[in-house]
């Protein structure tokens, strides 16, 4: 990828002739210079998905006034819209329980600056991985989860994401089901990891499932959290093949390899404006 300062302008609106003219035109009329474009249209709802980078350096004002200036154009186009600055990291809080393989493969992206974001805590219904978060820099907070607590728990979870200014919640082996309310409060920037090849096997213990029943092929899959448990709009998945010879144990730790890159590669495509939701499907221009 490019290093120069860019932003990403991501859109989807009703499909019609002209979209691509007047957008780049309008980004061509004050000088923008594109560096990379995606388009795609859906035939079946009538929709066009669209992400474009713009070199910031081009334009003569800054992303204030860019929004300013293009929100008639957007307005006419019905557009559904955002237009983000690559100088500004994505803010990541992350949520784990006792799996530890995503989240040291998030903090080793992180200290590596292969994903270049900001985490400004950890929280854990644990205190398990106290020691190894602080030891990053980074701060840990212990948010005990039971059946008793549960409203409570989340809105200390919600408080502490509030107050850090978080951007993205991801789940990162996180076994809890979020409340209702903290879904509605983060439409699209909730991410989990399910360690199954939605929709299959939902819910608990997807490897003794897909053992029981006997697949030839496991996987992994990173969407969105919604109120319906398992059942958001899917960013990434991957698979491995397995045999009749593989024990549940043997299922888990292979998939693990898998879990730790989908979560990834999907977090990725979230933090650079790749993935446009349309109801529960998602349009991902990797």
């Amino acid at each position: 990828m490019h290093r120069d300062r860019f932003y990403t302008l991501s859109a989807s609106c009703p499909d019609q002739v002209g979209i691509i003219s007047r957008v780049t035109g309008f980004i061509a009329e004050h000088g923008g210079w594109i560096l990379e474009s995606s388009f795609h249209a859906d035939d079946i709802t009538g929709r066009y998905f669209m992400r474009l980078e713009i070199r910031a350096d081009s334009l003569p004002f800054l992303l204030a006034e860019f929004r300013e200036r293009f929100r008639p154009l957007a307005g006419q186009l019905e557009m559904d819209w955002k237009i983000t600055d690559s100088a500004v990291k994505k803010r990541v809080v992350v949520l784990v329980s006792q799996q530890e393989h995503c989240l040291y493969d998030l903090l080793a992206r992180w200290q590596s600056k292969e994903l270049n974001i900001e985490i400004p805590c950890v929280i854990s219904n644990h205190d398990t991985f106290r020691g190894f978060v602080e030891w990053h820099g980074i701060p840990f907070h212990h948010v005990p989860v039971t059946p008793d607590n549960k409203l409570q728990a989340y809105a200390e979870v919600k408080r502490l994401f509030e107050e850090v200014r978080g951007d993205t919640m991801v789940l990162a082996r996180y076994m809890q089901i979020l409340s209702p309310e903290l879904c509605l409060a983060y439409p699209g920037q909730i991410l989990n990891i399910h360690h199954s090849f939605l929709p299959s096997f939902v819910g608990a213990k997807p490897y003794h499932q897909a053992y029981q029943r006997g697949v030839k092929l496991i996987g992994a899959t990173c969407h969105y959290v919604t109120e319906e448990l398992d059942q958001g709009p899917i960013i990434e998945q991957d698979v491995i093949r397995i045999d009749h010879s593989d024990s549940v144990a043997d299922m888990v730790r292979y998939g693990k390899d898998i879990e730790k890159t989908v979560l990834a590669r999907g977090l990725r495509y979230h933090l650079e404006d790749r993935v446009l939701v349309h109801g529960n499907k998602t349009v991902v221009f990797r």
